[in-house]
């Protein structure tokens, strides 16, 4: 589904920024993988190539098949509202628009009418426990909340990938728990590609593999078989 090859990134300034460095890494339909590695080693500028939200210099990304290099914004736009759905470490919920609103607005941009996104915005924050909470603003939502609306924008559009960018990053432990299982449900029964990006190791090894990036260059790639009963680390 995801398939790189030689993926050169910098980033040009004063002084050239080389972040990524013949990156080269296939990710199948179905896995739910974590990309780890300390601030700095590259990997939120991976996630940004991945998501077509930045583009790369050298090497080939594609995805199902299709070259993912130079596309027009639109283009750009439609894989990504078709595709993809994004989770974030600061929600990037609409301040302004209630629970509700922010979930549906992925189908705003598909045409959809505004009475059936909203009735299918209602469906996915009951799903995730949050219906009563549908017409409440951001601000007065807790952060497991915001989050859990976040995943519900992310998931409405059916995407055939997830990107999480480090998605438990301003959450406490037991809420990391709740939406990294949350996450896995998905994978799991509706065979959705996951691939979060974080530094955290409890994070992590919560995903089927694990592969680890430090200065842009890729290293070991681990397959975890044993999540099972393993200890939540914040």
């Amino acid at each position: 589904m995801i398939h790189l090859d030689g993926i050169h990134k910098t980033y040009q300034g004063a002084q050239p920024l080389h972040v990524l460095k013949g990156i080269s890494l296939d990710i199948k339909k179905g896995e739910f993988v974590s990309i780890m590695g300390a601030s700095g080693s590259g990997k939120s500028t991976l996630l940004n190539i991945l998501g077509i939200l930045d583009n790369y210099d050298e090497g080939e990304y594609l995805l199902n098949g299709v070259l993912m290099k130079n596309l027009s914004e639109t283009k750009a736009a439609d894989y990504r509202n078709r595709m993809i759905g994004f989770i974030f470490q600061s929600f990037n919920l609409i301040p302004f628009k209630n629970a509700m609103e922010n979930v549906a607005l992925p189908l705003y941009y598909q045409g959809v009418s505004r009475r059936k996104r909203n009735a299918l915005a209602l469906e996915y924050l009951e799903r995730l426990g949050l219906k009563e909470w549908a017409h409440h603003l951001p601000s007065e939502l807790s952060g497991g909340q915001k989050q859990r609306v976040a995943i519900a924008r992310a998931i409405i559009t059916h995407p055939q990938i997830i990107l999480a960018d480090e998605p438990t990053g301003a959450l406490d432990s037991k809420t990391s728990e709740e939406v990294m299982q949350l996450l896995r449900d998905l994978n799991e029964k509706e065979g959705m590609t996951i691939v979060v990006v974080t530094h955290e190791s409890g994070v992590a090894y919560r995903t089927h593999k694990v592969i680890h990036i430090k200065d842009g260059i890729i290293g070991k790639i681990e397959e975890n078989k044993t999540m099972e009963g393993q200890p939540y680390l914040k």
